[in-house]
């Protein structure tokens, strides 16, 4: 099997043309086999692109884990140069995955991402719940660098009101000149991943609303991404995810 590999920011995927059908993708085993970094390709997750009747592709992403999650925000900006690679689009597109339809256009290998409205921020005492097309916990710390994300982010994963379903965990640092250091626990890969598109997304949004902003930069430990979006009234739209997403390398590999 011929596949791909991407990474947006350090947030690595297996990446698969399944525009003629071939993939078992319910076989669970094998996606986890592709995923695993010792015994087959290594990534954070394994995407699917597949023909859609009304729009350019459709997305279908896959956790480390080999079960079929929501929304990954680097991982449709990869799909978006992977798509590009493969000459189905020229600069813009429109595409489908299982949050619905997105937006999205490519230059000098900078992506940039429509993500889905955002209607509601809940609080939690001084933390923040909120869905991006993902479900994401944010929670503002004095010194993200140093912070212990690994064991607190699985625990709050883990609590009594997450663990049946989970939650990806962000934990976030405002910098100088509105900008934020943000590390993310995520569900389905079980450990801190270098981004995560969603829950950049999902921390600048609480930030918008702290500090009445319509864009924000964004340092993940993979690199530098940058959110916008409008606000009214606790309500945001035309929320745009903006950064690097590259090819790695191309395989092939028994299945």
């Amino acid at each position: 099997m011929k596949f791909y590999k991407y990474q947006g920011t350090g947030n690595d995927f297996v990446m698969i043309d399944n525009r003629n059908t071939d993939f078992p993708k319910d076989n669970t085993e094998l996606i986890q086999k592709l995923c695993d970094r010792r015994f087959g390709i290594g990534g954070d997750g394994l995407i699917l692109l597949e023909n859609d009747a009304h729009y350019d592709f459709k997305m279908l992403y896959y956790n480390a884990d080999g079960n079929e999650s929501s929304m990954c925000g680097n991982g449709g900006r990869c799909i978006v140069a992977f798509a590009h690679f493969l000459d189905i689009f020229e600069d813009k597109t429109s595409f489908t995955a299982i949050d619905g339809l997105h937006e999205a256009e490519i230059k000098s290998g900078i992506v940039k991402l429509k993500m889905i409205d955002v209607d509601c921020l809940k609080m939690i005492d001084n933390d923040f719940e909120l869905n991006t097309g993902s479900p994401h916990y944010v929670k503002y710390v004095d010194d993200v660098e140093n912070y212990d994300v690994y064991h607190i982010g699985n625990k709050i994963r883990n609590s009594d009101t997450y663990k049946e379903k989970g939650i990806n965990v962000n934990f976030v640092t405002e910098l100088p000149e509105n900008k934020l250091f943000v590390r993310t626990y995520e569900r389905g890969v079980e450990d801190e991943t270098f981004s995560c598109g969603t829950g950049v997304t999902a921390a600048a949004l609480t930030f918008m609303k702290k500090k009445h902003l319509s864009s924000v930069p964004v340092k993940v430990l993979g690199g530098q991404l940058k959110v916008y979006a409008e606000e009214t009234e606790g309500k945001f739209k035309n929320i745009w995810l903006e950064g690097p997403a590259k090819q790695v390398f191309i395989g092939n590999i028994e299945i």
